[in-house]
């Protein structure tokens, strides 16, 4: 019985020794458990607060992109519309191009005509000279040439209307220049110093008559008047170029400009 009741003490106190143990390692399980259930939740709580972050940058990465590429839109918008202002302003410079090469076309016309009538002034004179003689009246002044001759050398006095026979003969010789020169047109002054304009009218009308009538010379060559000479009355005959002519031709070089 005492053997029996040993025997059982010493399977209690055995096992409470085992229990002892293992509650030992149980307890010791536990608190190695609940250090890597803290580090794991440490490691969560970092890995959420890194997501947190690569969620924030991604977001703000998204926002970049978006406004990258707004820019980038309204960039090729831009360069479309400066491309096309560009073809515009092109556009633009090749028709204003056009026009200062029309209207320097148009003044070389109108310079290459002034030089023209220049040197048909002095082509004018020359003859003039030729014809009439050194002793003429001849001068030149604004592109043309005149020539005096007094009223008792082409009427016989100062109120006649009507040509001598020498009158007459020095009237063809001026003639003879419009003829050589049919750029030329002349313009017939009667210069009166007693104000008497309707008599210095008829001179230079008489004049122009016999050029017409007698001589051949068109009309439309021919002007006359009568105009106040201040202290000096005669016939000036003004060879000139046919300004007519001169500004229909400026006329229609700007009428083909426009």
């Amino acid at each position: 019985m005492k053997q029996l009741l040993l025997s059982l003490a010493l399977i209690l106190i055995s096992t409470t020794a085992i229990f002892a143990q293992r509650k030992s390692d149980l307890i010791a399980e536990i608190a190695s458990l609940k250090t890597e259930l803290d580090s794991t939740k440490a490691i969560v709580i970092k890995a959420k607060k890194n997501e947190r972050v690569g969620l924030a940058r991604a977001e703000s990465f998204e926002s970049q992109v978006k406004e990258l590429q707004d820019a980038n839109a309204t960039l090729l918008k831009n360069l479309n519309s400066f491309a096309k202002v560009s073809n515009k302003n092109s556009e633009n410079i090749n028709k204003v191009m056009e026009k200062l090469e029309q209207k320097e076309n148009q003044l070389k016309a109108i310079n290459n005509s002034i030089a023209s009538n220049d040197s048909t002034s002095v082509v004018v004179l020359t003859h003039a000279k030729q014809s009439l003689g050194e002793n003429a009246k001849i001068g030149i002044a604004n592109g043309s040439v005149i020539i005096a001759s007094k009223l008792e050398s082409l009427f016989g006095n100062t109120t006649g209307t009507t040509l001598t026979p020498e009158g007459t003969a020095w009237i063809e010789k001026i003639g003879n220049l419009l003829k050589v020169n049919p750029g030329v047109s002349l313009t017939i002054e009667g210069l009166s110093m007693t104000g008497e304009l309707d008599l210095a009218a008829d001179q230079a009308s008489a004049i122009g008559s016999v050029l017409q009538k007698q001589f051949s010379i068109d009309s439309n060559r021919i002007h006359t008047l009568g105009k106040d000479g201040n202290f000096k009355e005669g016939i000036n005959l003004v060879l000139h170029p046919d300004y007519a002519r001169f500004y229909d031709m400026v006329k229609e070089h700007m009428k083909a400009s426009n």
